[in-house]
């Protein structure tokens, strides 16, 4: 029952966190030093990756009719338009992909840590700021069918940087859509649509790794854990896409900065 509670507060946690420019992971690696689930290494491990599945849900679901070509009624200009979307999501996840399934266990090994952690939340925190204040002229790219695939390209070199724990694969893509002239709801947007290839396949190759012999403990956990991250997801997604029309990412700057300060100064004096 510990377990279980525990894992609706990490639910609470990734459901929150994975649509804010803030870091989910960093988020979850820190909150595992302080509620950590009595579970082992190996499943620990899955468990912070697989349960951003349920998070990803959410954005299936939000914008099921935007995302799937095949829905009742749908123009062929509106279904070409589906089609072209996901090309574009393609094309942003392939760098992600390759460098994701080639160096995956390296980077876990070298960067799953609290330094890192702290490091990213502050260095991006403070981009955040800079790219807020600089930005003044309008934005040339107000829907994300304005995106073009070389933009689509770019963001997704982008994303690579996520693959380093406390950077926010959200933040990441983000700022990258931003750089090209996206306005805040684009570039938002389009990180929701783009989770779905990543976090899919995320998933998929932790479970592939680990393997399917769970005990009923772990599907537990698991399946606790995923239902919630989709419950808060549902709440995210509809807040951040408020937000951005009215409002700029330097809180969520400021924000990333103090909480890594904040994690420097925890371990440093522990």
């Amino acid at each position: 029952m510990v377990n279980l509670l525990k894992s609706i507060l990490i639910g609470l946690v990734e459901g929150i966190t994975e649509w804010l420019p803030v870091s989910s992971t960093g988020h979850m690696i820190l909150l595992d030093e302080f509620l950590q689930l009595d579970i082992t290494p190996a499943f620990r491990e899955l468990f912070l990756v697989v349960i951003q599945l349920g998070a990803v849900l959410a954005v299936a679901v939000i914008y099921f009719r935007r995302l799937f070509p095949f829905f009742p009624g749908t123009a062929r200009a509106e279904r070409k338009a589906v089609w072209t979307l996901w090309g574009k999501i393609l094309v942003s996840s392939v760098p992600a992909a390759i460098v994701g399934l080639a160096f995956d266990d390296k980077i876990d090994a070298m960067f799953f840590n609290w330094q890192t952690v702290a490091a990213a939340l502050i260095f991006y925190g403070i981009v955040f700021i800079v790219i807020e204040r600089r930005k003044s002229a309008s934005p040339t790219v107000t829907t994300t069918a304005g995106l073009t695939y070389k933009n689509a390209l770019f963001i997704g070199l982008f994303q690579l940087l996520s693959l380093i724990p406390g950077t926010s694969r959200s933040g990441a893509t983000i700022i990258g859509a931003m750089l090209l002239g996206a306005s805040r709801g684009a570039a938002a947007e389009y990180t929701f649509f783009l989770a779905l290839p990543v976090m899919l396949g995320a998933g998929a190759l932790k479970l592939l790794k680990f393997g399917f012999a769970f005990t009923s403990q772990e599907l537990a956990i698991l399946a606790v854990g995923c239902a919630t991250a989709f419950l808060v997801s549902l709440a995210a997604i509809k807040f951040l896409t408020g937000f951005v029309k009215k409002h700029s990412f330097t809180g969520f700057g400021i924000y990333r900065t103090a909480l890594g300060a904040a994690v420097v100064l925890w371990f440093a004096v522990r």
